[in-house]
């Protein structure tokens, strides 16, 4: 019969003097938690859609912010405008970022679906 050591039966690692206490669920450190940040609301609720083009060498990216959705619903969000829109796009800093200039399918598609959102920017 094998003998396992309590340590094994919590699940792993609970704390480390490099980075201090882990997360049991992620297994990473409690400022890198990944557990946390997928429960917590992102937006403020006032959804604004742009575009711009600072930064990125000229291209132009059309940026919504203030969805009120946790980091697994922005992702989620973001891979059905993309599809609806037939280009790409990625979650930065807690807002969709679609490539091109796209405001009016995405204010569009984000009105059909109950979302107040305005347009922002000139």
């Amino acid at each position: 019969m094998k003998k396992t050591s309590s340590f094994a039966a919590l699940g792993g690692l609970v704390y480390s003097t490099d980075s201090g206490r882990m997360c049991p669920g992620c297994g990473q450190s409690e400022d890198a938690c990944s557990c946390a940040q997928d429960s917590q609301l992102l937006g403020d609720g006032r959804v604004r859609v742009s575009r711009s083009s600072k930064g990125r060498g000229g291209k132009t990216v059309t940026l919504v912010t203030g969805l009120p959705l946790t980091a697994a619903g922005l992702r989620e969000v973001c891979t059905q405008l993309k599809k609806r829109c037939g280009v790409g796009g990625a979650v930065k800093e807690g807002q969709l970022e679609i490539q091109g200039d796209q405001v009016e399918a995405v204010l569009q598609w984000l009105n059909e679906r109950g979302y107040d959102a305005k347009r922002s920017g000139g």
